[in-house]
């Protein structure tokens, strides 16, 4: 059974994102990518990964083209 991943960690968003960990935290403080804090550790949700990268690609003018 594989469940699906709910949140991660800035270290394993970085890495999903292709970027660095002190990156994944600029994102966060400008807002760019959401988080949540809690009792000491942060946490980035899976939609937000997705949100930011679907950003990405709107602002490179980028489409998503079904292959036939």
């Amino acid at each position: 059974m594989t469940v699906e991943r709910l949140f991660y960690r800035p270290k394993d968003a970085a890495t999903a994102l292709g970027i660095s960990r002190t990156a994944v935290f600029r994102l966060i403080k400008t807002g760019e990518l959401q988080s949540i804090k809690r009792e000491g550790y942060r946490l980035v949700p899976a939609w937000a990964l997705r949100d930011f990268a679907r950003v990405l690609e709107v602002e490179a003018g980028l489409t998503h083209r079904e292959v036939a």
